[in-house]
């Protein structure tokens, strides 16, 4: 188990400075293709026809989606810009979350079997809030509530929510059961960890 902290300290410690850099190129790379597309760089310029032949065809996804969406072709840099600073900080925040449960369960693992108990007590809570929030997220975006990708959100949830709005008056527009059983779920996780 030591060996896979270090591995993972090893990875994290190398992976940041390197997605840094990438973000460093990418927004260089997006600030002279926005100069390109907006004109201010001379539009026969050896640059101009470098960033044509070469970077538009790679953002040309990216562009469709801005149009299809009824943005400018313009912004597509600062989208994929954006695309890739949020990646990188995603990445680097998954695993440091994987390096935290590792070494959350090595330590549950030396103390002996009621500690590795509580930790799979803690780990079900905390399923259990992550669920209320993307099912929290995914109702602000329509598409996405009905995707594959969040069921489990409603499938986990929904035991939880259905008495809870027996009970709860409902305030107009707003549902807030969620926030209440994310309390409650909370309340008793200190209660039973205790």
């Amino acid at each position: 188990m030591n060996s896979l902290l270090y591995a993972m300290d090893l990875v994290l410690t190398t992976l940041r400075p390197v997605l840094l850099g990438v973000a460093t190129v990418t927004g260089v790379v997006c600030l002279l293709d926005w100069m390109v597309r907006t004109r201010r760089i001379r539009p026969f310029s050896p640059v101009t026809r470098f960033f044509r032949t070469t970077i538009e065809p790679l953002m040309l996804p990216i562009e469709r989606r801005i149009v299809r969406s009824g943005g400018l072709p313009a912004h597509a840099p600062w989208w994929a810009l954006a695309a890739v600073v949020v990646g990188g900080i995603v990445v680097i925040s998954l695993l440091q979350f994987v390096q935290g449960q590792l070494i959350r369960l090595a330590t549950a693992s030396s103390m002996g079997g009621g500690s590795l108990v509580s930790l799979i007590v803690f780990w079900s809570f905390e399923m259990l809030k992550l669920g209320i929030l993307v099912r929290v997220i995914s109702s602000w975006i329509p598409a996405l509530a009905q995707s594959r990708w969040v069921r489990w959100a409603f499938v986990i949830t929904e035991p939880i929510l259905k008495p809870l709005r027996a009970i709860i008056p409902n305030m107009g527009p707003f549902d807030i059961t969620p926030i209440a059983a994310y309390f409650l779920i909370a309340l008793i996780e200190q209660f039973v960890l205790r």
